[in-house]
């Protein structure tokens, strides 16, 4: 099992990069259409359009392979979508009376400013890469072969693009092949992407080489023979010329959902902050301290993004013990204290975790994070459970309101776990999140079997 992986993407420079823009396009307006339009609803309507419209044309879709090319074809695009966006207002609030040409000087404008800055950060990043070797990803390739050496090729001869290719295995004699050495190899030289030739390896080779991804948080993607193996349900990109297949697409690898997502976090931890922890807190804290010496808050480290380990906060329900590191509370467990039976059958001990929120550690719905005991314990024994890891943990999920939460009583409660957590990861959306929202809500009403 590995240990912690690179981010697969830097997830801090779309979202900044959307914020430049839009300061860009509203800070021009003001110099352009001062005297004409009500700077509030222009800064409303024209950034939601913006935003709208990023998602719908891809703009933000900028990754190390995309050639310059593809960049600026891209800002065309968004320019001539704008424009007409903008008279489009224009033409709605009529009474503004904007001049056509001073709209053009306007877009134009915006759009050289967005140009500039938008190369100038491709460019820095790969120099960044180039001259100082971060912002970089360690590669392996399973299978020699034409299109492969292509491949390796690409990543050897553009250092800017931040590759650092490792190795190419050659896998044509697959019975003698030992895969299991490559594994070893992958995981001793903290493989970050691993590249897998269709047609060299055979299909049971091609399923351990997905577990092996799968439960090592290694990104696997794939090198076809031809684009007929293309399926609806693959993610292709080009590198240069050369084609590759995604296995798994994960939706919170995008950027914009990334920041959709910390943005609805960071609302709604900060009003359970205000609203409920702010006269909550010193409640609970007195009931604690009344029936058990011992701190209020009890810190658990756990393993959350990527494997990277935090800490997580938690009300104390139980009387301070050596083995609360160890052990998960079960049913009629005697370390769990008076106060501590309400609040856990409550689920009010987890409220603490909105600051892990806040802070960024966790978001309001994902996988529910375990133990660092008990992950590697079921990181060895359950297919697929890394997996987990690949989006940041939560306070609830969906796999807690499928009849998954609380103590595991045998692997079935961790299979069935993995298998909605996986579903999570990869149909991931803000109305998905909302749902397990209110399921969870409503759960804790009504009480819960589990919750003790």
């Amino acid at each position: 099992m590995s240990t912690i992986r690179h981010g697969r993407y830097s997830i801090y420079l779309r979202p900044i990069t959307y914020l430049l823009d839009l300061g860009i396009i509203n800070f021009l307006a003001i110099f352009y259409f001062f005297e004409s339009i009500n700077p509030y609803i222009y800064f409303s309507i024209i950034s939601l359009s913006w935003i709208i419209l990023s998602l719908f044309s891809k703009f933000y879709e900028v990754y190390r392979y995309t050639r310059e090319i593809t960049i600026l074809s891209l800002i065309i695009r968004q320019m001539i979508l704008f424009l007409l966006i903008i008279f489009a207002f224009s033409g709605f609030y009529h009474e503004l009376n904007i001049d056509h040409k001073t709209i053009i000087k306007y877009v134009l404008s915006a759009f050289a400013l967005i140009t500039i800055f938008k190369f100038a950060t491709y460019y820095l990043l790969q120099k960044y890469r180039t001259a100082f070797g971060g912002n970089y990803r360690v590669t392996a390739i399973l299978g020699k072969n034409k299109q492969t050496l292509s491949l390796e090729n690409f990543f050897n001869s553009n250092p800017e693009y931040g590759y650092k290719h490792k190795k190419t295995f050659n896998v044509r004699d697959r019975e003698n092949f030992d895969l299991d050495a490559c594994f070893r190899f992958l995981k001793d030289e903290m493989i970050d992407e691993i590249y897998c030739s269709i047609s060299e390896l055979s299909n049971s080779q091609l399923h351990k080489v997905i577990d092996f991804s799968d439960n090592n948080l290694k990104i696997l993607k794939f090198v076809p023979d031809n684009k007929d193996i293309y399926s609806k349900k693959l993610k292709y990109e080009y590198y240069d010329y050369i084609p590759i297949l995604s296995l798994r697409d994960i939706p919170l690898e995008d950027a914009a959902n990334q920041f959709f997502k910390r943005t609805f976090d960071i609302l709604f931890s900060s009003m359970v902050i205000i609203f409920l922890l702010s006269w909550l807190t010193p409640i609970i804290a007195i009931l604690i301290k009344l029936e058990s010496r011992g701190p209020v808050f009890f810190k658990q480290t756990r393993n959350g993004f990527n494997y990277k380990e935090f800490d997580c906060y938690k009300f104390r329900s139980m009387t301070p013990n050596k083995d609360a590191h160890l052990h998960q509370a079960t049913r009629g467990d005697l370390r769990v204290t008076k106060i501590g039976k309400f609040i856990r059958k409550t689920s009010i001990d987890e409220l603490p975790q909105f600051y892990n929120v806040l802070f960024g550690d966790m978001s309001v719905v994902g996988p529910r994070p375990h133990m660092v005991s008990h992950t590697n314990m079921y990181a060895k024994k359950i297919d697929k459970f890394m997996v987990r890891h690949f989006v940041k943990p939560g306070i609830t999920g969906l796999a807690q309101i499928s009849g998954f939460r609380g103590e595991v009583e045998t692997d079935k409660d961790i299979i069935g776990r993995v298998k909605y957590d996986i579903f999570y990861i990869e149909n991931w959306s803000l109305l998905l999140d909302l749902k397990i929202i209110t399921k969870t809500f409503i759960n804790t009403i009504k009480g819960e079997e589990k919750a003790y």
